[in-house]
């Protein structure tokens, strides 16, 4: 008789890291296409960590037999996560004016540019300004939320991988 598959720890890890960052995802385009919240470029670069731990996921998925290969990736998608959470400890400190964003968070424009040379880059620069908090909730805008899921949720996955058995389990064992 085989296990469940959700009692499994080695499809649980992945399935979590899956649903975790797909609703991560899901939250900000959610935000940004039913809330109208337009996303700055470092809003953006937070989302693609999530894109990346959603594919080790789903390759963690399948490598069950294969505890050690299955073990680094998912080693990989709690540190996607913590990237994320980097991202928006950066995108925080630039909202709190600790530090600059990005040349992309805000347009520079070089001097001796002729008028329609002028008027093309002003066209073309991002209107969401990376230093500017559209939306917060007690105090915390969209990127101290991300810091802090993205911070808790890497840190969850690189838990719960270290301890996940280092062998394969058997069908005796599972019963």
């Amino acid at each position: 008789m085989s296990r469940p598959f959700l009692a499994d720890p080695r499809r649980a890890v992945p399935m979590l890291i899956l649903l975790g960052s797909v609703a991560a995802l899901a939250v900000a385009f959610a935000s940004q296409y039913l809330g109208g919240l337009q996303p700055c470029v470092l809003c953006i670069y937070q989302r693609y960590p999530y894109g990346v731990a959603i594919g080790l996921a789903v390759l963690a998925l399948a490598l069950p037999d294969r505890p050690a290969l299955q073990r680094g990736v998912l080693t990989l998608a709690g540190l996607a996560l913590l990237t994320s959470a980097g991202i928006a400890a950066f995108h925080v400190g630039v909202e709190q004016h600790w530090w600059q964003g990005t040349s992309a968070c805000g347009g520079t424009i070089e001097p001796g540019l002729s008028l329609e040379e002028l008027r093309d880059r002003l066209m073309a620069a991002p209107v969401v300004r990376c230093d500017e908090v559209p939306w917060s909730l007690f105090g915390l805008s969209m990127a101290g939320y991300n810091l802090l899921y993205a911070g808790g949720f890497g840190l969850l996955v690189l838990w719960l991988t270290a301890r996940l058995p280092s062998r394969r389990i058997s069908t005796r064992e599972a019963r």
